[in-house]
């Protein structure tokens, strides 16, 4: 089969590889129908994520077909057609019981990591992927949600929700701040309502991203690029600061942007993956009462926002921008990388016919 290999920092190539195969009773193989790129992709081509070694194939978003299961799988067969979640879990371990699928202790990959797709594992940049615990790591697609939404439930939907949203403990009637208007950035504006927001504020450098942000659920939007950004935030909330801030980015600059902006009392909700240190002023912030929040997200909110998306009450397929098969794989990940030219939000990547 082809795939999309990491060949070390800025090298990645789509050639022949050999198919996956079972190993274990809970694994399944899934067809790859449909997958994208990630921003995280993205830091392991910069060598972010060491943990990431030559070889592996990336990826770890993607929609498919069952096409063969282990001895051992009881809520899948062969032909389902399904969402492969970014996080496995065992479902059997003490922080998979506790909701805390991000740190399973399974020992796939490796234990205490729930995410193992094109990180410690083979990835779904690929035409075939093997799904470990697959009872607990796939979701089945119900009649009449498409490809194109379904795979944003793999990744990019939970992520902004529930590190970003529910994380930063938005509540009815919050101000909340959403600093980058990616992909991520994005899926937190669009269900921040879910909680109340009264507004949402979207900080970006890029005008046309801005714009965007308008269809996801923004409120009002600030170009983070001019001089008195900072003043029209706080004009937009009577000079007191947002309730919540969430950063979508992953820079040092962006997270003080978010410090910067959060009033007393509120809450800091990192969602960005960081490659570099940041500095954290607690010689000044202590005094502020504020919370800050990280993590990598567990996907435990997928069922609930799958059937939002099925109801059309989350609009997941306005993420997609750009439209490729398998064999243009190296010309999706030009277009993403070059986003601020192409105007991609996700590239969806799908096998021919």
């Amino acid at each position: 089969m082809k795939a999309l290999v990491y060949q070390g920092p800025g090298e990645k190539e789509w050639k022949d590889v050999p198919m996956p195969q079972l190993a274990n009773s809970g694994d399944v193989i899934v067809r790859v129908d449909t997958t994208t790129i990630c921003g995280t992709d993205l830091h392991i081509l910069k060598g972010d994520v060491p943990a990431v070694t030559p070889g592996r194939i990336l990826g770890h978003e993607g929609v498919g077909t069952v096409t063969e299961t282990g001895t051992g799988v009881k809520d899948f067969a062969v032909g389902d057609r399904v969402i492969i979640s970014c996080i496995k879990s065992c479902g059997h371990c003490i922080n998979c019981r506790s909701g805390l699928y991000s740190h399973c202790l399974g020992d796939e990959g490796a234990a205490g990591i729930g995410w193992v797709f094109g990180h410690l594992i083979d990835g779904t940049q690929a035409e075939y992927v093997r799904v470990p615990y697959a009872d607990n790591s796939l979701h089945k697609l119900p009649d009449g949600v498409s490809d194109v939404q379904a795979v944003m439930l793999s990744d990019i939907l939970p992520t902004g929700f529930e590190i970003g949203v529910l994380a930063g403990a938005v509540k009815p009637g919050d101000v909340v701040a959403v600093i980058g208007a990616g992909p991520v950035g994005l899926a937190a504006m669009m269900t921040a309502g879910l909680c109340g927001a009264a507004k949402v504020i979207a900080l970006d450098l890029d005008k046309g991203r801005l714009e965007q942000a308008r269809k996801f659920g923004a409120t009002d939007a600030v170009d983070s690029g001019d001089a008195d950004w900072k003043d029209q935030v706080f004009a937009l909330t009577d000079g007191a600061g947002v309730d919540v801030a969430i950063e979508a980015v992953g820079l040092p600059a962006t997270f003080e942007m978010a410090v910067d902006t959060v009033r007393p009392g509120g809450h800091v909700a990192n969602v960005g993956v960081h490659g570099k240190p940041v500095e954290l002023h607690l010689d000044e912030l202590w005094i502020r009462n504020i919370t800050i929040t990280m993590g990598l997200v567990n996907a435990n909110s997928t069922p609930m926002l799958l059937k939002l998306v099925a109801a059309h009450k989350i609009p997941a397929e306005q993420f997609a921008t750009h439209f490729f098969n398998f064999d243009q794989m190296l010309d999706a990940y030009e277009t993403f990388a070059n986003a601020a030219t192409t105007k991609a939000l996700k590239v969806i990547i799908s096998r021919a016919g």
